[in-house]
């Protein structure tokens, strides 16, 4: 393990950190809202930590692939640490853990929320909330390999343990160029987001800060009402719209607004991702239409809510804990599947559900014919074994989170639904849960030792978990 190196490109990580609250600065001096100074201080501590790490260690070797899964989880962790002050010196959030967890909430593009009563929170905190959730969605380690060559080391190591997915697509032969075609098409959408909801009557500052959040399916919003605060049909479907799309493998979006090539429904994933969702709505909408209700309305806000959980975004229209039992336990298994592979979405993904469907498939088969040869496919491809045993470990290892995390804050004083919801939605990063942890709360009164356990929870799903695990292999560490 090449420390050196590791801690060199962790300094030039934070100092283009550093460079981001340029921005909220900014924001500050046009609201006039008194945190010029706070941002001011944020930057200096960030840079100034950034340059002795870079300047201070210079390593040459060739970047492997044990100082790539090092750099991005020792990255988020330091990130999300430089990520809290602007919190935390502000008074806004008076706990430094709550200044983390809020932090961490943003980077990993979670949504779980400590603040209360947003509507009072500064605008320029406010914009750095968003901020931290658009960096985080596409990867802030694949933002610096985009457009930080001066880090000087190739970026495949980092990139590779950065995208979600079981497998990483590139579209250009150089992983820069790739990296910044990902970050093109992510750019695009976020604009076009604004200007659809501005032409909805969203103000501006709204329509930034929240489509930053849609496209990084991160769920901060600006109101404690969520996107509900838009009593707006037109809003609402727009909303719905980009939640989707930042589900979708971003490859797909590549194919269409750069190469005009429309590959959606080619792609197996994509038609299972959707199949998915259109069967949860109807379900849900019989579930819960009734002849005095409005069919458009049932129709609008089972949509918005299965399409938000589903992708892991995690804003509300409505308060889904008043719908029925069942409805809330479905909705549950849409925060475990997440949205596709190589989105901005959480969750386990809707390739590794069929992946695991059609290994046990093929299993049943080989009991009834034991010299039976059946390759496990997708689309026309054949899913290599390796990837098969890879998508089962994390499987294991996601289920062993699960009940120890949940074990923990149920010891904490949660009752079960909230414990186990509380760790699906940090663990699959979609931020509200269910019981005390539910679209009309903040994670705020939760122990302290919790908010370490979830915040824990936040990162290994941002991650897909083995790149946090592997930390922990002995062998890992040996030269």
């Amino acid at each position: 393990m090449n420390l050196k190196l590791m801690l060199h490109i962790l300094g030039g990580l934070l100092m283009s950190l550093a460079m981001t609250m340029f921005f909220p600065v900014m924001v500050s001096g046009y609201y006039q809202d008194g945190l010029i100074d706070i941002f001011l201080q944020s930057i200096v501590i960030t840079i100034v930590l950034g340059a002795v790490l870079y300047f201070g260690f210079r390593g040459r070797e060739e970047l492997t692939h044990r100082e790539g899964f090092g750099i991005v989880a020792f990255g988020w962790l330091i990130i999300a640490v430089m990520g809290a002050l602007p919190f935390y010196l502000s008074g806004v959030v008076p706990s430094f853990l709550d200044s983390y967890f809020e932090s961490m909430s943003g980077f990993t593009t979670t949504g779980s929320t400590i603040i209360s009563s947003l509507q009072s929170v500064p605008p320029s905190l406010l914009f750095w909330r968003a901020l931290i959730q658009w960096l985080g969605g596409m990867g802030i380690i694949v933002l610096s390999v985009a457009i930080l060559p001066f880090l000087g080391v190739g970026g495949v190591q980092l990139f590779q343990a950065e995208v979600p997915g079981p497998t990483k697509e590139r579209l250009t032969p150089k992983i820069q160029e790739t990296a910044k075609s990902l970050w093109g098409v992510y750019f695009l959408l976020t604009i076009l987001q604004i200007v659809l909801l501005m032409l909805g009557g969203v103000g501006f500052f709204d329509a930034i800060t929240h489509s930053f959040t849609t496209l990084a399916t991160g769920g901060f919003s600006n109101y404690d009402q969520s996107v509900a605060f838009f009593q707006s049909s037109y809003v609402h479907w727009i909303f719905i719209l980009f939640m989707f799309l930042a589900g979708i493998n971003f490859t797909l979006h590549y194919h269409l607004l750069i190469k005009g090539r429309i590959r959606y429904f080619g792609n197996e994933e994509f038609r299972y991702y959707l199949l998915i969702f259109l069967l949860t709505i109807l379900a849900i909408v019989g579930i819960n239409y009734t002849p005095s209700a409005d069919l458009w309305i049932t129709i609008r806000d089972a949509s918005f809510q299965v399409v938000s959980l589903g992708t892991s975004t995690g804003f509300a229209t409505v308060n889904y804990l008043l719908w029925a039992p069942l409805v809330q336990f479905g909705l549950i298994i849409l925060m475990v599947i997440g949205g596709c592979a190589g989105s901005t979405g959480g969750g386990a993904k809707v390739v590794r559900l069929l992946i695991t469907l059609k290994h046990s498939v093929n299993q049943l088969f080989l009991l009834v014919h034991p010299k039976g040869v059946r390759p496990l496919s997708m689309g026309r491809r054949i899913v290599p074994v390796g990837v098969v045993q890879r998508v089962l470990g994390y499987f294991s290892i996601y289920s062993g989170i699960f009940f120890i995390a949940s074990l923990i804050l149920i010891a904490q004083g949660m009752d079960m639904i909230s414990a186990f919801s509380a760790t699906i939605a940090c663990l699959s990063n979609i931020g509200p849960g269910l019981g005390v942890v539910g679209p009309t709360e903040t994670f705020a009164p939760l122990t302290d030792t919790a908010k370490i356990v979830l915040a824990f929870c936040m990162l290994a799903g941002r991650l897909e978990i083995f790149t946090i695990f592997v930390l922990f292999l002995p062998s890992f560490w040996k030269k």
